[in-house]
């Protein structure tokens, strides 16, 4: 046998040849076929398919609005309550917790409006500045200094609101990422801003920041400092698009984007002296057509024959450890003596329960939750 090898030489490696890389084709947008328009899909807080909301991540979701005949919502949703279920809580920790689990809930179920009534009969007002006090922080404007502050876009908080100590734990509550609370990278038409002290020719208007890396250039004469909701040309709201070096933006409604494009633009809050000024203080002309009572002495929801008028301004209002009945009692304004004799309606959302008593904020969005399929099939109708 012929002796093997002692050295052989390794075997010839074969030269692997490289795959060409197929450049896939970037499809394009749907076209609507009765319109054959670009169709845009919708990722908000009350609609959108369910494919669009499962593939994106939370923070990557788009607010963008639908391409239908009439988009826009008309129709608005106020909520009412008293300070004193803040003060209740034992320490501001808790009570800045409870107001945040609030603003979520006014949140999630596009609320427009919320009103914090007091049940002393004292008036009471968010503005001017503080000058420090050793004093606890009265309830309603506790509330309503939370609310105003998380119902604000992050990146115009520190402009607006000044370090105050009833904001100290502000930060730790869970973000309501509204629509109006848009990234620097998120497409749209509108955004919240805030007139910058930065100076411009005469004549010119104002540069307002909207959040973006540059400024937009507003056409009217707004003092610095002002927010103010700013509407911005078509290319804004395109993924992806390259803005023009000068971009200009027109002042508009903060209800615009509701009333124009349904897209749901936060809440505005308003104190309210007593339950009668939650009644008289409506910003709408024709005031509130549809008003709500809750209280555990009301009709059932979910009761057979229950339907909810069609309505232009509803009020739904909830009262505190007393529930309304001492809230009426606190008013001397008001007429009534009943609560049912104050409401249109009179509702009772969570019957049979298993706790004596249910808490406004556990109540707030019960009754809201219920509420919604009957608001949205009213209005929809």
């Amino acid at each position: 046998m012929p002796e093997p090898n002692p050295d052989p030489s390794p075997p010839l490696l074969k030269k692997n040849k490289k795959k060409k890389k197929k450049k896939k084709r970037k499809r394009a947008p749907a076209e609507s076929p009765q319109t054959g328009e670009k169709h845009a899909k919708a990722i908000v807080s009350d609609g959108g398919e369910s494919s669009g909301l499962a593939s994106r991540k939370p923070s990557e979701h788009v607010f963008e609005t639908v391409k239908n005949e009439d988009p826009g919502r008309k129709y608005t949703v106020s909520v009412a309550f008293p300070g004193s279920i803040v003060g209740n809580a034992q320490s501001k920790e808790l009570r800045t917790y409870l107001v945040g689990q609030v603003a979520r809930a006014l949140t999630i179920f596009e609320v427009d409006e919320v009103i914090v009534f007091s049940e002393d009969g004292k008036s009471k007002s968010l503005e001017g500045e503080f000058q420090g006090s050793n004093r606890r922080s009265d309830p309603c404007v506790f509330a309503g200094r939370v609310l105003q502050y998380l119902e604000t876009p992050q990146y115009l908080r520190k402009e607006l609101f000044p370090m105050h100590p009833d904001l100290k734990f502000a930060g730790l509550l869970n973000p309501l990422d509204a629509p109006h609370h848009l990234r620097i990278d998120m497409p749209s038409i509108y955004r919240e801003g805030v007139v910058a002290r930065r100076p411009t020719k005469p004549g010119q208007g104002v540069w307002v920041n909207i959040g973006l890396r540059q400024c937009a250039l507003v056409g009217a004469n707004i003092p610095h400092g002002t927010r103010v909701t700013v509407q911005l040309p078509e290319i804004a709201g395109k993924p992806n698009a390259r803005l023009p070096k000068t971009l200009r933006g027109t002042a508009v409604a903060p209800d615009t984007p509701r009333k124009k494009n349904g897209v749901y633009w936060g809440y505005s809050v308003r104190l309210a002296s007593g339950l009668g000024d939650v009644f008289k203080g409506c910003p709408y002309p024709e005031g509130y057509d549809l008003t709500i009572g809750t209280s555990e002495r009301g009709g059932d929801v979910g009761g057979e024959g229950f339907v909810l008028p069609k309505f232009k301004h509803l009020l739904v209002v909830f009262g505190g450890l007393g529930g309304l009945e001492d809230a009426i009692e606190g008013d001397e304004s008001l007429a009534e003596s009943e609560p049912s004799e104050l409401f249109s309606m009179y509702i009772n959302s969570c019957t049979r329960q298993g706790s004596r008593t249910i808490r406004t904020e556990e109540a707030l969005p019960i009754t809201l939750s219920l509420l919604r399929p009957y608001i949205l099939t009213t209005n929809n109708s």
